[in-house]
């Protein structure tokens, strides 16, 4: 999934996008409100971690703009204020989740799964079994044959993508927007490539898993059938 992170301050931000990439997610980044409003009209996201206190103003004013701009998009906001009417007056303005620096990494992650839940119904969507991976959606969890299994970031990211979708083509475009961030470098033949690499892990593993090619529209996992 991809999020976007609005924060100003270089050391903040590093550690929270390092913290949501080992976590499966793609993080673009921003560090005032005029880049998030710009942000969104460009891409599609599933949350926005909006830090309060920016150069250009307080978050809070952008909120109703965001929620036009992307009406289903979860909502945590981060900052130092933790007054009780702050928190107030930043759920009232449209934030799903307040969050007071200095906060532990590992609860903010909980934080964002669980506004996305929400985005869902509220209940933990079920595992996802394709051959011999299973993936747990809520904890982003992918075990294969029974053992937990680490992936390149952006391999995860596809296959995560797939899995999701697991018997349906997802079109190459959508693929590029969740699997990239708006700041990397993307060359033209980037997600063949990367087809390429997650095939030839998901073979070396057993996983008993076909990616197959949708010509001109993009890309398709299933179970392997046996011959």
């Amino acid at each position: 999934m991809r999020v976007l992170m609005v924060e100003d301050e270089p050391e903040m931000a590093r550690l929270v996008e390092r913290k949501l990439a080992r976590s499966g997610f793609v993080a673009d980044r921003v560090g005032s409100l005029d880049e998030t409003i710009e942000a969104l009209r460009q891409h599609k996201y599933s949350l926005v971690l909006l830090d309060r206190r920016l150069p250009d103003g307080d978050a809070v004013s952008v909120l109703p703009a965001i929620r036009r701009l992307q009406p289903s998009i979860r909502i945590v906001m981060m900052t130092a204020r933790n007054a009780v009417d702050d928190r107030i007056e930043g759920l009232d303005a449209g934030a799903d989740d307040y969050v007071t620096k200095p906060f532990d990494a590992n609860e903010l992650v909980a934080r964002v799964r669980a506004c996305l839940r929400r985005l869902g119904g509220g209940e933990a969507p079920p595992p996802i079994a394709v051959g011999g991976i299973v993936f747990n959606p809520e904890t982003r969890d992918v075990s294969v044959n029974g053992a937990n299994v680490l992936f390149h970031k952006r391999e995860r990211a596809l296959l995560d993508i797939l899995l999701l979708n697991a018997g349906r083509a997802v079109l190459r475009d959508r693929l590029l927007a969740e699997i990239y961030g708006f700041a990397d470098d993307v060359q033209a033949n980037a997600l063949s490539m990367l087809v390429s690499r997650l095939r030839r892990r998901l073979l070396d593993l057993d996983a008993g898993v076909e990616i197959h090619t949708a010509r001109d529209v993009g890309y398709l996992l299933s179970e392997r059938k046996e011959k």
